[in-house]
């Protein structure tokens, strides 16, 4: 006699701004699929996740949806729609419980993703892997998509037995700064620089690599820059912003941040470092990092360890990266799929 296994009933419902119980459902599932795959990186506290599910920044909308088995909570979606640019994309996080995996729980909420998206009118989907996560690229590849940029996550061990090391480093890169100054402040930038920071950011899918990513630059102005900085305030996040100033034109004119939450006082994340084309050789994306580093660790004094992300033939910005001690840590893949 041949014994059959039960099917297995997998049904997605999205969920709204006020329903706590799914809400945790999510970060559950976000946590435990997150620290299966990079075990080394913190997760975010309930708190935190509630207000990055909630309280989407100025510019983007977002949608979510638990995927369930057999009444289960076992997978988290979570769908970012631009507002104001990049009006045929969509981005997608994906996330199954590691004990519900290779149940069709990923499959099914994906297709109900797409679904969503295509009535969204949106044409296409975009989505990343860490590739050292088992089955997470081919799962992509058979849902359609194609890998579009690969990238590197790179970790920095803050000691300080490093600093000596780094301060000579930097006084050898302002040998060939003249001409520039390094400002630096925490949250909202003063207002002289609101417009300059603006025009930093809204540059970076413009001269960051973006592979094969179908993306435009995104429109950002200072109006955006501020209410973005208040909510990510308001959410208790701390941002430590390091600035180059051109003195002879009082510009500024390269742009770093490190960013955390007092839930992880030994971590931050390194964010956008930015510098302007025509400023460019003159070490000003070594000097403005090496300067926000010691501004964070005066005011972040537990801080161990900083991860970022680059493109992977982002040779420059690995360069700086690797001179400053940030070791590769993993590969991550974005990919894109039109639907």
């Amino acid at each position: 006699m041949c014994e059959h296994a039960r099917s297995m009933q997998i049904d997605v419902a999205s969920f709204g701004d006020t329903d706590e119980s799914a809400a945790r459902h999510a970060h559950d599932i976000f946590c435990a699929a997150n620290l299966a795959r990079t075990p080394d990186m913190p997760v975010p506290s309930f708190r935190i996740f509630r207000d990055e599910v909630y309280k989407p920044f100025p510019g983007v909308r977002k949608e979510r949806a638990i995927g369930y088995l057999d009444g289960e909570p076992a997978g988290y979606l979570l769908i970012m729609l631009p507002q104001q640019d990049n009006l045929d994309n969509a981005s997608i996080e994906l996330y199954v419980h590691p004990r519900h995996r290779r149940r069709g729980v990923g499959r099914a909420v994906h297709a109900w993703a797409v679904q969503r998206i295509r009535a969204l009118g949106r044409k296409r989907l975009n989505g990343e892997t860490v590739q050292n996560e088992d089955g997470s690229d081919a799962f992509a590849a058979a849902m359609g998509a194609s890998a579009a940029l690969a990238e590197t996550r790179s970790r920095l061990d803050v000691t300080a037995s490093a600093q000596p090391r780094w301060d000579a480093m930097l006084a050898e890169a302002w040998t060939h700064a003249d001409g520039y100054r390094f400002v630096r402040w925490e949250g909202v930038p003063p207002e002289r620089y609101l417009d300059d920071v603006a025009y930093l950011d809204s540059r970076l899918n413009a001269d960051a690599p973006t592979g094969d990513l179908d993306l435009e630059p995104e429109k950002v102005d200072a109006d955006r820059v501020r209410r973005t900085e208040l909510q990510r305030r308001d959410r208790g996040f701390r941002r430590f912003h390091g600035g180059i100033e051109h003195v002879a034109t009082g510009r500024l004119v390269a742009w770093t941040v490190l960013a955390g939450h007092p839930d992880n006082p030994d971590h931050l994340w390194q964010n956008i470092t930015l510098v302007d084309p025509p400023h460019r050789g003159h070490r000003l994306g070594l000097v403005v990092k090496l300067e926000n580093l010691r501004y964070a660790r005066e005011h972040w004094p537990a801080l161990a360890a900083i991860d970022t992300w680059n493109a992977s033939s982002n040779e420059h910005m690995l360069a700086i990266n690797v001179a400053m001690g940030f070791r590769p840590v993993d590969s991550w893949m974005q990919w894109q799929q039109t639907v």
